[in-house]
């Protein structure tokens, strides 16, 4: 089945005053269109128990319009200096380990903010105030990253609106700054778009044995690899993210392999700016139950009692981790796997 065949339209009141709310509805004419007074709050959707059995149907078939109220650019010093205002919220695909249920409740299909001229205006002004960087750091050696995609995948975003297209254009003419997303979804048609090096992707990886397992919905691991010499030829700057590392018996001989895949796959060009950031698994004993209503096998390799302990996030929720002992063990013998396997890759963060 195709990844997105929209049939159920959920539209804030006043869409339709922005250009891109009506290019998005004349996308979908057939589609039934329900008004709702918010895109946080449709019963339907948002902790409904009810919602786990149509799961993947909701991603498939639903969009969510509305607007963008509180735009804020937050620190974060990750995976970027700033998280961007988001353009979307929720996802068509269907990773078994996304955090974004565990805040949005049982159903997280797309939500397209149609505010986008609002959205781009602060960024360049955000931008603007910042100034030159004034020292490199593990984000980037010379400009501000602003991650557009926290709540999403902009590479799905890009099939329902022009929003990230928008971005991408957006910070190809910023002198200073650079749009940084990450992506499970090999979307060609980005490659037909000009980034001028204004924007970095982050293709995200584990081991193709895992990723049957989890990454649902998603483009193969293998041909995630094969898409980083053309979106680099294109002009993007060209990332990995090993995330989540999940652990189990066999992980670390899954993850040599995974690692000499891209050494084996990657031209010389890419590998000459190729980074990474490692990301190991968290979880959390609400999604653990959710996801016993729709998909159980794989919480067999989430939900690990014997190797997790609990942690409370910078947000207040009560998570599970691995281990602190063992999980710093494995993040040395992953980055020294790295170092072995694919040593232009360098490793901006692990944690």
């Amino acid at each position: 089945m195709s990844l997105i065949d929209i049939r159920r339209l959920y539209v804030e009141p006043g869409v339709e005053d922005w250009a891109r709310g009506r290019e998005v509805l004349a996308r979908y004419p057939d589609a039934e269109r329900i008004e709702v007074a918010s895109h946080q709050n449709i019963p339907e959707l948002h902790g409904n128990p009810g919602g786990v059995r149509d799961w993947v149907r909701n991603k498939r078939q639903v969009l969510v319009l509305g607007e963008k109220k509180t735009l804020q650019a937050r620190v974060n010093g990750r995976s970027a200096d700033w998280i961007a205002p988001s353009t979307s919220n929720g996802c068509a695909m269907a990773c078994g380990y996304c955090y974004v249920p565990r805040r949005k409740g049982y159903a997280n299909p797309i939500t397209v903010f149609v505010n986008i001229e609002k959205i781009t205006g602060y960024l360049a002004r955000h931008v603007k105030r910042q100034g030159p960087k004034p020292a490199p750091n593990q984000c980037d050696p010379v400009d501000w990253v602003y991650d557009i995609g926290e709540n999403g995948d902009c590479s799905v975003d890009a099939m329902v609106s022009e929003n990230v297209r928008d971005l991408v254009d957006l910070f190809g003419d910023l002198p200073g700054a650079k749009a940084s997303f990450a992506t499970k979804y090999v979307n060609r048609d980005l490659l037909d778009w000009d980034p001028r090096g204004g924007t970095r992707i982050r293709f995200s990886l584990m081991p193709e044995r895992t990723a049957k397992l989890l990454d649902l919905r998603t483009s193969p691991i293998a041909e995630r690899i094969a898409a980083i010499d053309d979106f680099v030829e294109a002009g993007y700057e060209v990332q990995l993210n090993f995330s989540p590392v999940v652990v189990h018996e066999t992980w670390e001989a899954e993850w040599r392999e995974l690692l000499r895949q891209v050494a084996d796959g990657v031209g010389e060009r890419a590998k000459q700016q190729l980074a990474c950031e490692i990301i190991f698994l968290t979880h959390n004993a609400g999604l653990h139950e959710v996801n016993l209503g729709w998909h159980p096998r794989g919480e067999d390799l989430l939900w690990r009692p014997d190797l997790q302990e609990g942690k409370t996030s910078h947000t207040g929720q009560e998570n599970v981790r691995y281990r602190a002992r063992w999980k710093r063990v494995w993040i040395d013998r992953l980055v020294a796997m790295i170092d072995e396997e694919l040593p232009e890759c360098r490793v901006r963060y692990a944690f």
